[in-house]
């Protein structure tokens, strides 16, 4: 057992963050980082990284839409290709199947 085992409420994805943030590295993956998290959780660790994060390239693999709706960029994939990039406003007025899983969500 570790130290993040013993932590609840997204503790483990802060203190995950803050070593990504020490180790100083020029690129930073999170798989999933808040897929078991409630919306408040999500919603504290997704502004942590943004504000702390803000000047690294960051590649975050959702399925939620609201942790990366405010992103850069977004690659959105079905079938295991990219079918479309861009905000989030440029895909929901350009591609279809994303507008469509924005509007499943219940995203605006």
């Amino acid at each position: 057992m570790n130290a993040d085992d013993s932590c609840q409420g997204g503790q483990s994805q802060r203190l995950q963050i803050a070593r990504a943030y020490l180790k100083d590295a020029e690129i930073l993956i999170f798989d999933e980082a808040t897929a078991n998290l409630d919306a408040d959780s999500e919603y504290a660790i997704i502004s942590s990284l943004y504000s702390v994060l803000k000047e690294k390239t960051v590649v975050i693999i959702a399925h939620r839409l609201s942790t990366v709706k405010d992103v850069d960029c977004i690659f959105f994939l079905e079938e295991r290709k990219i079918t479309g990039s861009g905000t989030h406003k440029e895909l929901l007025e350009n591609h279809e199947r994303y507008a469509r899983f924005v509007q499943e969500q219940m995203i605006e």
